[in-house]
């Protein structure tokens, strides 16, 4: 997988400057209209739009580019990385740089929405689904998103020509730029109506509730944040909704540590079995309940692993290890059998 600090040559605690400065001296050399290489200008372009979001940067950080494997969600678009279909890496350039193509028309995704979901270490073991009532903009249902009263008559913007964007300059000591943007009276879309939607003011979209459904992936750990494509506010007169970012809160209040996908937990054993040997039984996670092997001669620290009984990997390959350290229970008050017989085995030389 490409490694879109590398292909910025930025390290992975980069400031957001320290990116844009490095995205506009690459963007400059590689560009197509000068002379550069398309297919390492998107490279670059999609390495910027991803490391210069927040939201973005922090999902490509915990899983990569193609983002966690849910097994669900599909009705929300399902979790996983950013989409490129609404995105024109030109746009970037000329949003820095002032030339481009030519003129385009962009569209502008709706908002994306930030939640915070508390689950606990028991929970992600397994995939959890979660449903949640969630307020956000959806597409107006008089106008069917467009923000237009039905039959309205549209004109071309007499502002940007049709063309969506209009060119501003500007000036600075390094001389004059040109900057192309949105245009403001049409919002990009080239074109005004005469009248309109009654329900939505124009906006295309309206606010209410609704309850959804989506998937935590068994392996997810705090901090991490899922992406649910499409889950966000509804884009204005008909453009593409944005996304719904979830945070996740792993509570732990088991006995249990995590690191990773590793499990860490103290058993405790008497002095007898740890010099004798015993078997010893552990409540997992799960519930489920299973035999540990204390091996002969055992000291207080020691160590046993059991193979594939931590978290499951996020990856939905495989799954950590537990690691159980050894507490031997040394006893504070002894009867007077026990302590007859600790001296007889003092006598032999324990």
């Amino acid at each position: 997988m490409e490694d879109y600090y590398k292909i910025l040559g930025v390290s992975r605690d980069a400031s957001k400057e320290e990116i844009k400065k490095a995205y506009r001296k690459l963007a400059h050399k590689h560009h197509p209209d000068k002379g550069g290489d398309e297919k390492t200008f998107k490279k670059i372009s999609e390495a910027y739009h991803t490391l210069s979001d927040d939201g973005k940067r922090r999902q490509y950080d915990a899983f990569g580019k193609s983002g966690p494997s849910t097994g669900g969600a599909s009705g929300a678009g399902g979790f996983g990385g950013f989409s490129q279909e609404d995105f024109d890496f030109g746009d970037i350039f000329e949003e820095f740089f002032g030339f481009g193509r030519g003129p385009r028309k962009k569209r502008r995704k709706g908002e994306d929405i930030g939640i915070r979901i508390v689950t606990s270490l028991e929970n992600v073991i397994k995939d959890e689904k979660k449903k949640i009532k969630l307020e956000k903009l959806f597409p107006c249902d008089k106008c069917d998103g467009s923000g237009d009263e039905k039959g309205a008559k549209k004109k071309t913007c007499s502002t940007c020509k049709g063309q969506g964007k209009v060119r501003k300059e500007s000036g600075s000591f390094l001389g004059s730029f040109a900057q192309i943007t949105v245009c403001p009276d049409c919002e990009g879309e080239g074109s005004t109506s005469d009248k309109k939607c009654t329900a939505c003011h124009g906006e295309g979209r309206v606010k209410r509730g609704k309850e959804m459904e989506f998937t935590i992936p068994a392996g997810i750990d705090s901090g991490q944040t899922l992406r649910v494509e499409g889950a966000g506010n509804a884009g204005r007169k008909g453009t593409p909704p944005g996304d719904l970012l979830v945070e996740i809160v792993v509570e732990n209040k088991t006995a249990f540590k995590r690191r990773g996908e590793n499990l860490y937990y103290e058993a405790k054993v008497s002095y007898a079995q740890a010099v004798l040997g015993d078997k010893i039984e552990i409540t997992l996670l799960s519930g489920k309940k299973v035999n540990l092997k204390i091996p002969e001669g055992s000291k207080p620290g020691d160590v046993i692993r059991m193979s594939g009984r931590g978290v499951p990997k996020l990856s939905g390959y495989g799954q950590g290890n537990l690691y159980v350290t050894l507490k031997v229970d040394v006893p504070k008050k002894l009867t007077k059998k026990q302590k007859e017989l600790l001296q007889e085995l003092k006598k032999e030389g324990l």
